[in-house]
């Protein structure tokens, strides 16, 4: 297991700064506090000498209080306020610790806000914090992938004056470079912490241990494999997983990597994605949640659709189905649902059945499943696949009937009777829309026409036994 990345600066004891109150930083020393510092609600009873000697801004805004102070001459201490200080008063506890030489700990989680304050307080300068946290995050942090993570998150973590600050002192960029990079690169030719971790995690510790003169091992770990980085990639808010995902792909990222970091992306973050009745789910969750998450969930599917890679097939067909059905519940912009369409289309024979039984939301059809949009689909699959359709063929025999697998015009044939044959129990479907999808699928396509005889029958009887009303019109 690879050790943390942390840096311990200071040589005293950290139990000489106290929480006297809940509102209230103390620092014991032998002499009594002769300025407050306040950050926001928090009040921190400091001296005077430590903080002017580390920090230009304090020693500017000290001496301003103490020449407007009517009560210096009763000796009472001078009030300080720092607005909008980065990390707010957690920030500034580092600080002040750091300006009494007090212990405390830089870590990856808390080195970005450290340096952003350090920026806003004056404390630059050789042996000061800002050189202090800066080297921390140069050699440590932006070496390490787990830590560099960590770091980009706190450059976005909701403080507004963090997340400027932290793009001014290039921090931001600067980790985005650092993760894109080592994503790109082999993980097993070098000894990153997250990988080290990964590899260690994946030993079998159920397995009987190898003993080699009295020590015991474990056999070898294997490879974290290609998509390694996904996991903590998707931590990310948006914007930044943007930036992260355009610099992998200047540096090279293949386009299956950013497609797979996409849809883990989208599985983590798009609620309801995985779920078969996404339909019932997002309608149920309408009632107690507010347009702004549902606005929300529609501009990252957008977004999340607009990243993908164009070539085809480096997205599975099952999660484009996937991302077109939320579209559909989202109502996403007809932009969206027409690219999801055509590429789910191009590779509509890898299709599993359900998936292709997109809810229908609009209020000009009253059928179950969009109907349409499968239609779509086979018509754009016909246009992405013209050596499958190329006319003429010859007839195919049952007995020549080749493997689906080999053939995708075969496979879709047999996906378009199962679908018929699911729809077709829908009282609302019209015989013309029906007629439409059996008829953009050749008949040399069907090795056997079964299937398609078994959806014609469902369709023709909508429910015990009984004929729809019309079917003398049609038949």
């Amino acid at each position: 297991m690879a050790a943390a990345t942390t840096r311990v600066l200071g040589s005293k004891s950290p139990d000489c700064f106290q929480l006297r109150d809940p509102n209230s930083w103390v620092c014991l020393t032998e002499l009594a506090s002769d300025v407050v510092v306040e950050v926001g609600d928090i009040s921190f009873h400091l001296h005077k000498f430590p903080l002017i000697s580390r920090s230009t801004t304090l020693q500017k805004l000290i001496a301003e209080s103490t020449t407007s102070s009517d009560d210096q001459d009763g000796g009472k201490p001078c009030t300080v306020q720092l607005d909008d200080l980065p990390g707010g008063a957690a920030t500034f506890r580092l600080a002040a610790k750091f300006c009494y030489d007090i212990q405390f700990e830089l870590n990856a989680a808390n080195v970005v806000p450290v340096r952003c304050a350090a920026q806003r307080l004056g404390m630059a300068g050789e042996g000061n914090l800002a050189a202090h946290a800066e080297a921390f995050f140069v050699r440590d942090v932006l070496g390490s992938w787990d830590a560099a993570v960590r770091a980009l998150q706190a450059c976005d973590d909701g403080d507004d004056v963090v997340r400027q600050l932290a793009e001014d002192l290039l921090l931001a960029p600067q980790c985005i470079e650092s993760l894109a990079a080592k994503a790109c690169a082999d993980p097993t030719l070098f000894g990153w912490p997250m990988v080290e971790n990964y590899m260690a995690r994946c030993v079998d510790a159920a397995a009987p241990p190898v003993m080699w003169n009295g020590i015991s091992t474990y056999g070898k770990p294997r490879s974290p494999g290609a998509g390694w980085w996904y996991r903590q990639a998707s931590s990310l808010r948006l914007p930044l997983y943007k930036r992260l995902i355009s610099e992998m792909r200047s540096r090279g990222m293949s386009p299956e990597g950013i497609a797979g970091s996409l849809a883990h992306y989208a599985r983590r973050h798009l609620s309801g994605l995985n779920r078969r009745d996404v339909a019932g789910d997002v309608g149920a969750s309408d009632t107690t949640s507010s347009d702004d998450v549902v606005g929300e969930q529609r501009v990252l599917l957008e977004e999340i659709v607009a990243l993908l890679p164009a070539e085809k097939g480096v997205a599975t067909t099952r999660f484009l189905l996937g991302m077109l059905r939320t579209a559909t519940v989202l109502h996403a912009s007809a932009a969206c649902r027409d690219a999801l369409e055509r590429r789910a289309g191009e590779q509509v024979e890898k299709a599993a059945l359900e998936d292709l039984l997109i809810p229908n939301t609009s209020y000009s059809t009253d059928t179950l499943y969009d109907v349409d949009c499968m239609q779509r689909m086979l018509e754009q699959f016909l246009l992405s696949n013209t050596t499958a359709y190329a006319d003429p063929l010859p007839e195919i025999t049952a007995d020549e009937a080749p493997p689906g697998e080999l053939m995708p015009a075969s496979t879709v044939a047999k996906l378009v009777d199962g679908y018929l044959a699911e729809v077709g129990t829908d009282a609302n479907l019209k015989c013309s829309q029906f007629q439409q999808i059996v008829a953009l699928v050749p008949d040399y396509a069907r090795s056997l026409d079964d299937g398609l005889y078994r959806a014609i029958d469902i369709f023709i009887k909508v429910g015990n036994g009984r004929r729809r009303p019309w079917i003398t019109e049609c038949s």
